[in-house]
């Protein structure tokens, strides 16, 4: 078995690797917060515009107008398109770190068990050295004072 300092060792590498699994995770969900946030703006300029126009339009506009609303809504449509395809993206990346941090964590805690187990097998052996000295000395003892 490994001994303790050796566990402590990859104990500390895990610990290490899980910080840093934990930073990327929180940078991934912040870019998820970020993509929903840009896209919610979007959608929301859009119905604004539409809004807009909707009022404008019952009071006439020319067609030269409307073509360009149309043309603006395209593009809108556009970026909004384009925003759902990072927020997709963004949460993929944000599933993948979570994944990975999980999965440092899980090795993390497996070495803290191990170095457990070992400290406790430990213990035991010298609990047991500990009895038999003091066996032996009772031993010895009782001889003596025959």
């Amino acid at each position: 078995m490994a001994s303790t300092s050796q566990l402590e060792t990859l104990i500390d590498m895990a610990r290490t690797e899980t910080d840093e699994a934990a930073k990327r995770l929180g940078a991934a969900l912040k870019a998820v917060t970020d993509a929903e946030e840009k896209l919610n703006m979007l959608i929301g300029y859009r119905d604004e515009y539409s809004r807009k126009f909707q009022a404008s339009q019952q009071a006439g506009i020319t067609p030269m107008a409307y073509r360009n609303f149309q043309a603006f809504m395209e593009k809108l449509d556009s970026a909004i398109h384009g925003q759902e395809e990072v927020l997709k993206h963004t949460r993929r990346r944000g599933e993948l770190e979570k994944a990975t941090w999980q999965a440092a964590e899980r090795k993390r805690v497996s070495y803290s068990t191990l170095r457990d187990r070992e400290e406790t097998r430990q213990q035991k052996l010298e609990a047991k050295r500990d009895q038999k000295a003091m066996d032996e000395h009772a031993s010895r003892q009782a001889f003596f004072r025959r």
